[in-house]
């Protein structure tokens, strides 16, 4: 059987290697945002192991609701890629920090 130990050592290395894509790369704005739905999974695998080590229900029922707000988040981000990519000829993020107002 899998330890709990071992869930919370797998979500805190997919943890840390979303952390180290963000800081490390700060030019791509796709990798950011799948760094950002990385960490979000790591969240989700802490989440789905603490419920059912506690014989709860509550923790997967809450990853639900977390993986539709991430799939929508990610359509809207994709979204605002692309027509961003239309208008500007790139993805790069130093060059769309433009928008600021």
């Amino acid at each position: 059987m899998i330890a709990l130990s071992d869930y919370l050592i797998l979500a805190a290395v997919l943890f840390c290697i979303s952390l180290a894509g963000i800081f490390l790369n700060r030019k791509n704005i796709l990798i950011l945002l799948m760094s950002i739905e990385l960490m979000l999974l790591a969240v989700n695998i802490n989440f789905i192991a603490f419920s059912h080590f506690m014989s709860d229900i509550a923790g997967q029922v809450f990853v639900f609701f977390i993986l539709t707000v991430a799939a929508a988040e990610a359509a809207i981000g994709l979204a605002i890629l692309i027509v961003l990519f239309r208008n500007r000829r790139t993805i790069n993020v130093a060059h769309i920090d433009s928008l600021k107002g």
